[in-house]
């Protein structure tokens, strides 16, 4: 039988999967990209090549569908390319969905049991000389930076041993090491945790296992100068649930919010657990440390956010507890007691925070997050569509927006500095749109930072429709081809041995 998407949420208008690979040179462009510009805007995001195995899924489990829109000159072109992964190239060679649910390999067709289920489809970081997209499931799959061609999965030459790697890895920009874990890390809904520091030339150079409190996502963390801190709140998983084919995650308003702090080439034993009320937050863009204290930045709510993840005693989905404030966790590691102190940094409320990433893992100043306004649209199924991005200055709660027409919603912003050495959050946001009238096409947008509630710089044209990503970076070009000779280096030095 021919492939045909059903009449779903997930497959139909804007949602509908794009599944378009390509180049496309010399983009239109109304108004004027900055000439200066000169790199390349990496994003990421689920494109189900087939429908789903049951006819319904939730929208996060697509095939990572990988883009790109390189600037030089003031001339942008784009590129996209699927991730091919384990699971990709086994649907295409039946031709039908052989994985069943979003995390539950029990749903799996007996022909692919035991094979790698990730899409790759939630994060891209170039580092070490690989391209990683990412799903938090799975091993991280290395493409070529330049070609978007696959690799394939990576262990980091065998010393990746968690069975999961995070989809928001950390970079320090002055070391230049990365940071990542591994929730899930000996399989689905088990408690483990795996900690990794990865050299700047790609090499896994320290690991440490843990357990979290209980089985949950733990799907972002912070660093800082000596620690880094692993929130986890109450979107929990449980084996017993996957086998009886409920949802992988469910929130769970009877749980407590937890912080684990460890030194950051700490041992497994030294992770200290600090505790806190209920919460729902997962996207913690940045966070740092002041003496003995950690701070963590995320838009949190005071329940579920998600409505995907549904309550674990099957409450309705409440709009009023599900608005993200941007808070701050603060954490003293000379409080005996290991509290959670709470403090709400602005009033606006939304979700998907992005700061300027040279500030990463030190105190910082401006913040950027997609939000709801006043006067904006907000119902259960509406509620990852957002037309505004606040400017939030995190020292004083002042707030700049910039909003968009009705007739558009807004995909995640990344930021780009004006220049290498510039100052904090001074440049650019970058951010997809998509048109909900017409052909629903889609646009790049330009916006200065310096002018920021006023109309996007550019506009670069796309025509095609881009499905809504999830999470992009960018990178300069000089930083890209230094990347590419870290990879040649290793592959030519690695000749006898398999990486994979």
């Amino acid at each position: 039988m021919a492939t045909l998407f059903p009449n779903e949420f997930v497959y139909s208008g804007f949602m509908k999967p794009s599944r378009f690979e390509g180049d496309i040179f010399e983009l239109e462009v109304e108004g004027e990209v900055p000439a200066h510009l000169d790199g390349t805007f990496y994003r990421v995001g689920p494109d189900p090549a087939f429908p789903a195995k049951s006819g319904k899924d939730i929208a996060f489990n697509g095939d990572g569908m990988v883009t790109t829109f390189t600037f030089r000159d003031g001339h942008v072109d784009f590129k996209s390319k699927y991730a091919l992964t384990d699971k990709l190239k086994l649907e295409r060679a039946a031709r039908r969905s052989l994985f069943g649910a979003y995390r539950n390999p029990f749903d799996d067709d007996p022909s692919v049991q035991g094979q790698i289920r990730g899409t790759a489809n939630t994060g891209i970081q170039l580092h070490g000389g690989r391209l990683l997209a990412m799903k938090e499931d799975s091993p991280p799959l290395e493409m070529d930076p330049i070609t978007l061609d696959t690799v394939g999965y990576t262990n980091f030459g065998g010393k990746l041993t968690s069975k999961t790697f995070t989809a928001h890895p950390k970079v320090d920009p002055k070391t230049g090491e990365m940071f990542a874990i591994g929730y899930a890390a000996k399989g689905e809904a088990t408690r483990d945790l795996a900690y990794y520091v990865i050299s700047p030339d790609g090499e896994i150079i320290h690991e440490a296992w843990l357990e979290a409190p209980y089985s949950g996502m733990i799907h972002e963390f912070v660093i800082g100068e000596d620690y880094v801190a692993f929130p986890l709140t109450a979107v929990t998983s449980d084996i017993e649930r996957l086998k009886k084919m409920d949802v992988h995650f469910r929130f769970d308003p009877s749980k407590d919010s937890y912080v684990g702090v460890l030194p950051r080439y700490g041992r497994g034993d030294e992770v200290r657990w600090f505790s806190g009320p209920n919460r729902f937050a997962q996207h913690f863009a940045n966070g740092f440390q002041e003496g003995r204290r950690m701070h963590l930045d995320a838009p949190v709510a005071h329940g579920n956010a998600f409505p995907f993840f549904p309550d674990i005693n099957g409450a309705p989905f409440d709009e009023e507890k599900s608005l993200c404030r941007l808070t701050r966790w603060t954490v003293d590691l000379d409080d005996n007691e290991c509290k959670i102190v709470e403090t709400v940094l602005s009033p606006a409320t939304g979700e998907f925070p992005i700061v300027d990433d040279r500030w990463q893992g030190r105190p910082y100043r401006t913040h950027f997050m997609m939000v709801q306004t006043p006067g904006q649209a907000f119902a259960q199924g509406k509620k990852m569509i957002f037309r505004t991005i606040a400017k939030i200055d995190v020292t004083n709660g002042e707030t700049i927006y910039h909003t968009g027409p009705d007739e558009v919603i807004f995909q995640e912003p990344i930021f780009i500095p004006r220049s290498p050495e510039g100052p904090e959050a001074d440049g650019y946001l970058a951010f997809l749109i998509t048109h909900m009238t017409g052909q629903q096409l889609s646009e790049l947008w330009l916006v200065d930072t310096a002018d920021f509630a006023a109309p996007p710089i550019a506009k670069v044209k796309l025509p095609i429709r881009l499905r809504p990503g999830l999470h992009g970076e960018w990178y300069e070009r000089s930083f890209i081809e230094q990347q590419v000779r870290i990879g040649r280096a290793r592959a030519g030095a690695n000749l006898m041995t398999s990486d994979r």
